[in-house]
């Protein structure tokens, strides 16, 4: 065992050994608020030395590559995998970065490039020194973190507010089902903003960098994961909504989701891990964690093991008493019935590499996901357990979010995705009854702001299609939104519908930074769409609200306490799965 190795271990079964007599006592507020956390909470803090330092090997002193493995984890890994393996981004792994040569690297890190690859040093996030570090980091091989099973996530369980002792009734004023739950990505919290006031309710701390929210089936808990795997389950019916559980379920994560089936309605949640790759799913009261499945395993296509299938997107589905799981690098989609934990059984579903994120269609029946690395999208049928179809997308990098439901005017329902490498938008057909020969095809493609898309949005009383492009290395472009008319979109291929942008950025009024606009989301009744404008963490950000019907500005909220804001995430609209 190396001497990393030991120490490692010894960081995590010590902080086991600290923690374990008390995770099944709940905790007071004051009490979890004090209690130490896991030893290693990301894979920043793990302590590393240099693998295989050899004598031909870039300068680096074991300090810089700590600080390379922290601006690794937390800027690089979800693209290219902790492994450097790559998936959404290339594969880093020193034999390709060698033969790229640093400076390559360092330009590839400065200015990024219109695929999706940010330009972390043009846009400030990375100075020159840090960019000069990452290119000499990237040059040698990745750091091996440890592993994280039962013990490590019961040390870090806990129960703050038992269910007994929980509100028998909902105990504020506030309308629940308009609550924004926003990301606030570099001060490891979440803000509760009311949807019809714009009032902040609440600043509750959470994980590092919250990746999602998601809301129980009854819609009184709330769910987010952070990059760092913590799950807080915060009850809104308290008086104050507070965290009344959490755990961390590994060291890297990105998805949570609970059971949303006739009669298992709050009865369970899951989460899945990046690394180690894995899922765990938990009691949905206390979030117990009650039985963890690796997704280690063999490629779909090649047959050959990967060490580092990670899990990206979790879905509930509305058929089943099933969670629909995404296995990014083996290409899998899993339907994990969890009726029977015990016995438990699952359905293997053969897709495509590297699965990252999706949605269903307007009858929640289909599940369509981006296989971006790959440029296709799988559809899967949520009520047959199958693979439908899997759509090529035309080397475009498919980047959907959960995507956008709408009635077009000439090929009827469709499912839209945005793309990462380019400026486009594809619109896929999803009526396989009442339009046969569009279905599960791309059915029109056509242009909106540039390349860097994240997310694209519309409702079902919304006649606008909303496409973000906040990884564009144009600054005046990732301040922006395309906007196009749902009813103005004809049938001629020839033929580009037309698209208003909206000056988000401008209309924030941040004089500095570098803003990027991201993420529309609607409030509950769909007439306002709201936008995160994400600078840089000592500068200030903002949420820009917008008028759907005529494209005004609505409202602009600043607070000092809006630090990175990302994510934002509608209660009503995401309980019900509405897109």
């Amino acid at each position: 065992m190396t001497s990393q190795a030991r120490r490692v271990g010894t960081l995590l079964w010590g902080s086991a050994a600290l923690t374990l007599a008390m995770m099944t006592t709940p905790l007071s507020a004051q009490e979890a608020a004090e209690a130490p956390a896991s030893s290693v909470a990301t894979l920043a803090d793990i302590g590393v030395e240099i693998p295989g330092k050899g004598p031909n090997d870039p300068v680096m002193t074991d300090q810089e590559f700590a600080q390379g493995t922290e601006i690794y984890f937390q800027r690089c890994a979800g693209c290219h995998g902790v492994l450097r393996k790559g998936a959404t981004g290339k594969a880093l792994t020193p034999d390709l970065t060698r033969e790229n040569g640093y400076d390559y690297l360092h330009s590839f890190i400065t200015y990024g490039s219109p695929a999706g690859m940010p330009n972390w040093g043009t846009s400030g996030e990375l100075t020159e020194a840090e960019v000069d570090l990452m290119a000499r980091y990237v040059l040698l091989d990745p750091p091996q973190p440890p592993e994280w099973g039962m013990p490590e996530m019961q040390a870090s369980w806990k129960v703050v507010v038992k269910p007994e002792d929980r509100p028998k009734e909902k105990m504020n004023d506030i309308d629940i089902e308009n609550i924004m739950s926003v990301t606030l990505r570099d001060a490891g919290q979440i803000a509760l903003i009311d949807g019809g006031t714009y009032e902040i309710k609440a600043v509750i701390n959470t994980g590092y960098a919250v990746h999602i929210s998601r809301i129980s089936a009854s819609g009184r808990y709330l769910f987010v994961i952070g990059r760092d795997g913590l799950v807080n389950m915060i009850d809104l019916w308290m008086e104050h909504p507070e965290t009344v559980a959490s755990i961390k379920i590994g060291i890297e994560a990105r998805s949570v989701e609970t059971s949303k089936f006739e009669g298992y309605e709050d009865k369970y949640a899951i989460a899945g891990s990046y690394w180690p790759p894995q899922y765990v799913i938990m009691d949905g009261d206390t979030l117990e964690p009650l039985k963890i499945v690796s997704t280690r395993g063999m490629v779909w296509d090649e047959q050959t093991y990967h060490p580092e299938p990670r899990v990206a997107s979790i879905l509930s589905s509305h058929y089943k008493p099933e969670f629909i799981v995404n296995v990014k690098e083996t290409g899998k989609i899993l339907f994990v019935d969890y009726s029977d934990l015990k016995n438990l059984k699952s359905t293997e579903i053969e897709a495509e590499r590297f699965l990252h994120d999706g949605g269903f269609d307007s009858t929640h029946r289909y599940f369509l996901v981006a296989a971006n690395a790959r440029n296709k999208i799988a559809v899967v049928d949520t009520k047959d357990s199958k693979l439908t179809a899997l759509i090529d997308t035309g080397g475009q990098t498919p980047h959907p979010g959960r995507g956008a439901n709408f009635t077009h005017p000439v090929y009827g329902p469709v499912w839209a995705t945005s793309h990462l490498g380019d400026e486009t938008v594809s619109l896929v057909g999803t009526d396989p009854e009442g339009h046969p020969d569009q279905a599960w095809k791309i059915v029109d493609t056509f242009f909106a702001l540039g390349g860097g898309s994240l997310f694209i949005k519309t409702h079902p009383n919304s006649q606008h299609l909303y496409v973000d492009a906040a990884l564009n290395p144009d600054a005046a472009i990732s301040a922006s939104v395309a906007v196009f008319d749902i009813a103005a979109m004809g049938g001629d291929p020839e033929a580009d519908p037309e698209y208003t942008t909206l000056p988000i950025g401008e209309w924030a009024g941040i004089p500095d930074g570098q803003p990027r606009v991201v993420q529309p989301e609607f409030n509950k009744e769909g007439t306002e769409v709201w936008f995160s404008v994400w600078n840089a963490k000592d500068k200030e950000s903002a949420i820009v609200i917008v008028d759907d019907k005529t494209l005004e500005l609505k409202q602009v909220i600043k607070d000092p306490r809006l630090i990175t804001p990302t994510g934002k995430f509608n209660v009503l609209n995401t309980q019900k799965d509405i897109y």
